[in-house]
């Protein structure tokens, strides 16, 4: 972490992380195209792609709240590695697992409840109600699967083992696509299919996890024998993570919102709208795999008090993440038709798909810097920054626009809100940045 080439240390860690990620990304979307194949009975393919969609904010909400205990996690780990702090670094990793457990048995019991309520308040359509309330039951009180292989990935990343992390997610996600197939039209089990082999992929995942960091993480030792909670550890935990909790869960509100917004246009829009979400997970989820390698390389220097290091390590992250953010521009500009035609759509759906997916992608060339700047803020221990970008563009900008721009009853007016969001984020992290530098990085520069 402080000796290597920055280049070499960056793409050492990130890459693995970013192969991961891209893996990872299939569990966002494949069950939505199976889903989308689902012909005959008593549910349309459609209505089956709309209960996976709709039930994407709860999915994303549980995604939030690990990787941002995670995020927290991996700061607190990395830094007091680099501190040589290793007492601390172990009492952090035992009170992530035992908030990755609570977190679990949270969901459980809020998705155990609630689920058929979450889908009555968006949608009465029958098929849709109850399709996803059995997809969404079943993610929620089986998530112990999610939280635990989330956390036991943080672990390994923060001491540089993200091989084992690549592996775990890339296992988890193909035992997803072998038995999605199986669950949905072998079984018969429809979108209730789809959840198990999620779920199934997800707990195989967190037993890899748990084994590699008992095996090949020796830097860490978790005891949970006699283990009781470190509450000064969870507060430092949270101090960074729940701010990144927040930015993450804002996007559940989001896509709750909009979702709302599409329906009074049609579901043939929201479920656009929904694909689009699937597909733009594999063009951010490298970049959020990179920034994943990115945090600990700059808290580990930010601890051993190594400012030109975490300089060229932000430089190099902010190009990449561009350059891939370029690609996926490209990508949504030339082949839309393409992108949309692995979830069966109808003639309606790609009449809407199509501009939505061009007109939303220009957000991308802003978004990747954007990206890199909040995870800079969050490796440094500034939650907050991120937050409040994450706050205006999603909730203060992107839907009080999308709603005013649905008023003129033009739909292809509204995926516009998107780019526009854009700007007032990746402006409002140009700001933070100066801040950041001032108040962190240039008093150690000037040592």
């Amino acid at each position: 972490m402080g000796v290597l080439p920055v280049n070499r240390l960056l793409l050492s860690i990130s890459v693995p992380i970013m192969l991961s990620m891209l893996v990872q990304a299939l569990y966002n979307i494949v069950d939505s195209v199976f889903v989308s194949r689902i012909t005959g009975g008593a549910m349309s393919s459609e209505n089956a792609l709309n209960a996976v969609n709709l039930a994407f904010p709860v999915q994303n909400l549980m995604i939030a709240v690990a990787t941002g205990t995670g995020v927290g996690i991996n700061a607190l780990l990395s830094r007091s590695l680099g501190q040589k702090n290793y007492r601390r670094a172990n009492q952090a990793a035992a009170n992530g697992v035992f908030l990755g457990v609570c977190s679990a048995a949270v969901f459980a019991l809020l998705g155990a409840v609630f689920s058929g309520v979450f889908f009555k308040v968006q949608t009465d359509v029958a098929q849709i109600v109850e399709g996803g309330t059995a997809y969404i039951r079943i993610c929620t009180v089986c998530s112990f699967g999610i939280f635990l292989s989330i956390t036991f990935e943080r672990l390994l990343q923060a001491t540089g083992r993200t091989i084992y992390t690549m592996i775990t997610q890339m296992t988890g996600a193909v035992i997803n696509i072998i038995f999605d197939p199986i669950f949905i039209f072998v079984l018969d089990m429809g979108v209730a299919g789809a959840a198990w082999a999620t779920v199934l992929g997800q707990v195989v995942g967190a037993g890899l996890g748990l084994y590699f960091n008992i095996r090949h993480n020796p830097e860490i030792t978790v005891k949970l024998r006699g283990f009781r909670p470190d509450w000064p550890v969870v507060r430092r935990i949270y101090s960074v993570g729940l701010p990144s909790i927040l930015m993450a869960s804002i996007g559940s509100v989001m896509t709750f919102g909009m979702n709302q917004i599409l329906i009074g246009f049609t579901t043939t829009a929201a479920a656009v709208f929904g694909v689009y979400f699937k597909l733009q997970s594999f063009i951010f989820m490298p970049v959020f795999g990179l920034n994943n390698g990115m945090v600990p390389i700059l808290a580990y220097n930010f601890g051993a008090k190594k400012p030109e290091r975490m300089l060229g390590t932000v430089k190099l992250a902010a190009l990449y993440a561009t350059g891939i953010m370029a690609v996926g521009f490209v990508l949504f500009q030339l082949c839309p038709a393409f992108l949309l035609g692995f979830f069966k759509p109808s003639g309606e759906m790609l009449k809407i798909g199509v501009p939505a997916l061009r007109t939303i992608s220009f957000s991308f060339l802003l978004a990747g810097a954007a990206i890199v700047c909040s995870s800079m803020f969050q490796a440094l221990g500034h939650g907050m920054p991120s937050l409040i970008v994450s706050l205006v563009r999603q909730l203060a900008v992107l839907l009080p626009v999308a709603w005013l721009l649905s008023l003129s009853g033009r739909l292809d007016l509204v995926w516009w809100a998107f780019p526009i969001a854009e700007v007032v984020s990746l402006l409002l992290c140009l700001l933070f940045l100066r801040t950041v530098y001032r108040q962190d990085i240039l008093p150690l520069r000037e040592k």
